[in-house]
């Protein structure tokens, strides 16, 4: 999911040093956390990033522009309710007389799962679990805005479309986790009420050429954590809990079609404004979903979760590369043309940023793998 699906840029972007010009001023991520008193000193010198402006009248006359094309080739992505899976499809059927068995067998396949694993799994779970946060935050964006809550603009339609789709995802992880008996449920359920309470700001403002590419962003990185999340469930004899997120990593991945598509057509209709916006986005460093995770203990919950997604391979810089390559390449980054100087300088930094960061990859990977043993209160504050 694009907010919400846990996945890290991994820290060693934190590092890298921002271009001149870029429309935001903030050098770290920002963390809204409810664990601080609203009247207290910490709230009241936290400052607010800004990053993307609203956008021109044009501009929304041109996004408004491709309602009929949004009908035809994005609505479409949407599966019908009734050809979707439910969560009752891959877990136990507490209908069944059988139910007690199945739990048990579930339990079974789970108790070789290490905790590093769990860690990662609850992470991608807490995230999908704030999807209220995230479907408030889309409703909020120019184009994308759902004045009524029933609106029949073909962004509305798409916007609760994709929630009610993603819903299924926290909601199967989440029974999963609790029936496997290996987790400790209530620090989950908390950490997922602080995240939700605490909210977040993605640094996109209400601009919908920056929430496009940054949800473009977010929905293939999403698809490939779910993905090595399955490949790694099958390693540790968990076939069930492999076939779950791979499920949701197909959800995902679908997802990042109706988004990148979005994006690609404003390519073709505003090729400045869009070059921009992707640069933009990347010289944030894109606020994480997950990045106001707290649990009542660790305040630096996110970063940790970070470093064991990245140990274990379930999230790395290298697949954020990649996931930038994969974009530079399917929009036509380096051969776009008719661009103003504007969209110049972003073509030039967004060209140049993987081969940048490849420098990086191990740097990354030794900051992550040499952390000390953090206790998560996730897995009962055991070490890992």
């Amino acid at each position: 999911m694009i907010m919400c699906s846990f996945q890290s840029i991994p820290s060693v972007l934190a590092t890298f040093p921002k271009m001149a010009n870029t429309p935001c001023s903030f050098s770290k991520f920002f963390m809204p956390s409810t664990h601080l008193n609203s009247g207290s000193k910490e709230t009241k010198d936290m400052k607010k990033p800004y990053c993307a402006k609203s956008m021109a009248p044009e501009k929304v006359e041109l996004f408004k522009s491709t309602e009929g094309w949004a009908r035809d080739s994005i609505l479409p992505l949407l599966k019908p309710v009734e050809k979707s899976w439910q969560p009752a499809d891959l877990l136990p059927d507490s209908a069944s007389d059988g139910f007690v068995e199945q739990v048990k067998e579930l339990r079974e396949r789970a108790k070789e799962i290490p905790d590093d694993y769990l860690v990662a799994i609850v992470g991608n779970m807490v995230t999908e679990e704030a999807l209220p946060m995230y479907q408030s935050r889309v409703s909020s964006t120019e184009i994308y805005r759902d004045e009524t809550g029933r609106d029949d603009t073909p962004w509305a339609i798409w916007s609760r479309g994709w929630s009610a789709e993603e819903n299924r995802h926290g909601d199967l992880l989440n029974k999963y986790l609790y029936l496997s008996g290996r987790i400790d449920i209530k620090q989950v359920e908390k950490t997922i009420q602080y995240m939700i309470a605490s909210g977040t700001d993605f640094g996109f403002g209400d601009n919908p050429y920056h929430f496009s590419v940054y949800t473009s962003v977010q929905e293939r990185a999403t698809f490939i954590a779910h993905g090595n999340t399955a490949k790694l469930a099958l390693q540790h004899g968990d076939s069930k809990l492999a076939q779950i997120c791979g499920t949701i990593a197909s959800d995902e991945k679908r997802h990042e079609t109706a988004y990148s598509r979005i994006v690609k057509k404003l390519f073709e209709l505003d090729p400045t404004e869009a070059m921009v916006a992707f640069a933009d986005m990347l010289r944030i460093r894109m606020i994480m979903p997950g990045h106001s995770m707290y649990d009542g203990k660790d305040e630096q919950l996110f970063d940790h979760v970070s470093n064991v997604l990245m140990r274990i391979g379930v999230y790395t810089t290298t697949d954020y590369i990649n996931v930038l390559e994969h974009f530079v390449g399917i929009w036509n980054i380096e051969k776009l043309e008719g661009l103003k100087s504007d969209g110049k300088i972003a073509q030039d930094y967004v060209c140049g940023l993987p081969e940048r960061l490849r420098k990086m990859e191990e740097r990354a990977l030794a900051r992550a793998t040499q952390a000390p043993a953090i206790s998560f209160s996730w897995v009962f504050d055991r070490e890992v």
